[in-house]
């Protein structure tokens, strides 16, 4: 069976090493190292789409201040709508410590 179709491992080092890591710094460093400049941004973008529709923004205002596809943004609407929930799990933690 070829990766494309099968999932990741989700008992994976990479995701203890994430958890290891202690600072904005040392994450970023982390991923500038394992990612290419493409997947970065990328991810980055993934997830500025995310936080807009989380906040009630329509496709073609999230078009405009990111630049996102829209394919890109109907894929991260379909992950916050039928996802993991890990999004907002994500945004709820941002927000407690804010306050």
């Amino acid at each position: 069976m070829n990766n494309r179709n099968k999932r990741s491992d989700p008992e994976s080092d990479l995701y203890r090493a994430i958890l290891s890591l202690h600072s904005v710094e040392e994450c970023y460093n982390f991923f500038t190292d394992l990612c290419t400049i493409s997947e970065l941004k990328a991810m980055e973008q993934r997830f500025e789409v995310a936080k807009l529709l989380n906040e009630g923004l329509i496709y073609n205002d999230i078009l405009e201040k990111t630049g996102a596809s829209s394919a890109t943004i109907s894929r991260v609407n379909r992950s916050l709508n039928y996802g993991t929930d890990a999004y907002r799990e994500i945004f709820a933690r941002m927000r407690e410590d804010k306050a």
